[in-house]
């Protein structure tokens, strides 16, 4: 009996059928990019946000608020959690705390004049130092106490009036635009920063939003979160800033996650129907030449192997294809509603190396299912009955 059939031989067969190959792989190609899309879709939506928190600062808002714009804090509990031990000092004696307001403001879109929902912040003395992230690239900061503000780059290309030395009108008052930042394609990129003081004039307001803390040692966090939520004075939840951010994408990352999976399994089926009925028809074209493999004393299990390798290699053909095509929209940047803040949140499709293997593994599985069944029928031939038939 003679060993496996010969790599070359399966190459030459899927070169010999080039139109269908072609055909086969370009529909698993597009599952895949449906596949790779959705992922890199999710992976963004989660970078962004969680790109947002450092490490070491701490969040508190009200217990049980969603998001910044629907927490309270008030002043007097501010108070409590800004002088906690475990905050950090900064150079000037002072406690690295930001007590900051966030609201949601409308501005126009650019392409369209649509009003959206956009998030304005702001924030305290030491809201820049706890953010090494941002960094101002157009312009200057806005100064404490006046009414300027500054806006994130990605909001800046996005949206109408918002150039350095515009104005915008929000909160019954004009706001001067003195500079645009950037925050490493975090959340904030798609903010309004201005005094808080200013914005809590501006809306109104006798409380804050949120506090935000850097900590001496992050390693200290369950003691102020137990401290704190443990008083039922403050009514407050301590959270991670990184942990409170990647809260803030469950709900639209599981939706992206549960459309993408439905999407990717039905398109699926119709790209392994599209493998079987491509690999049938190879069995049928070649049932002569099967006959004659038989014969010259290649096994069952052979012939089973060979047209299952033709399947996988269609497989691997559609899924570089489809993480080829995946991969430029990288280049692209959407922007869509975050439905914590209900406000304009953009984001880029990001591709990772654990997308690529799952999506190559994706598009294996399917030539593989797809092919089973042909290459099961293919290896059940007999002899007599192939040679027949020719």
């Amino acid at each position: 009996m003679m060993g496996a059939i010969p790599f070359s031989y399966t190459l030459r067969n899927l070169w010999t059928r080039r139109l269908t190959t072609l055909l086969t792989a370009g529909g698993m190609a597009l599952v895949v990019f449906v596949f790779a899309a959705v992922q890199m879709l999710d992976t963004g939506l989660r970078q962004s946000l969680i790109a947002t928190g450092q490490p070491d600062n701490v969040h508190v808002t009200r217990r049980g608020a969603g998001a910044e714009i629907s927490s309270i804090v008030e002043r007097a509990q501010a108070a409590v959690v800004e002088t906690q031990p475990e905050i950090a000092i900064g150079a000037g004696g002072l406690g690295l705390v930001s007590k900051e307001a966030v609201v949601l403001i409308t501005l126009p879109k650019r392409d369209s004049g649509v009003a959206t929902n956009v998030t304005a912040r702001g924030i305290g003395a030491a809201g820049f130092e706890l953010r090494p992230q941002l960094r101002i690239i157009e312009g200057r900061a806005f100064r404490p106490g006046a009414s300027e503000v500054i806006v994130g780059a990605s909001l800046a290309r996005r949206f109408d009036g918002a150039a350095v030395g515009s104005q915008l009108r929000f909160g019954g008052r004009e706001w001067q635009v003195v500079g645009h930042f950037e925050a490493r394609g975090s959340a904030y990129d798609s903010e309004v920063w201005g005094d808080a003081g200013q914005l809590q004039q501006a809306f109104r307001r006798n409380a804050w939003s949120s506090v935000v803390a850097r900590l001496a040692d992050p390693a200290q966090l369950p003691a102020l979160k137990a401290r704190l939520e443990g008083d039922p004075r403050l009514t407050l939840d301590v959270r991670s800033e990184r942990e409170f951010f990647e809260e803030q994408s469950k709900a639209l990352s599981n939706f992206i996650s549960y459309l993408g999976l439905t999407l990717s399994v039905i398109f699926s089926v119709g790209a392994m129907i599209g493998a079987a009925i491509t690999m049938y028809a190879a069995v049928a074209n070649r049932t002569a030449e099967i006959g004659t493999l038989r014969a010259l004393g290649f096994r069952r299990s052979s012939i089973l192997a060979g047209f299952l390798l033709e399947a996988v290699l269609l497989g691997l053909a559609g899924g570089i294809c489809g993480v080829a095509l995946a991969s430029l929209m990288q280049f692209i940047q959407i922007s869509t509603l975050n439905w914590q803040s209900f406000s304009e949140l953009a984001f880029s499709f990001t591709l990772t190396p654990r997308i690529v293997v799952a999506s190559m593994l994706f598009a294996v599985l399917m030539g593989l299912v797809g092919g089973f069944l042909p290459a099961v029928r293919a290896a059940r031939l007999g002899i007599v009955d192939a040679l027949r038939a020719a």
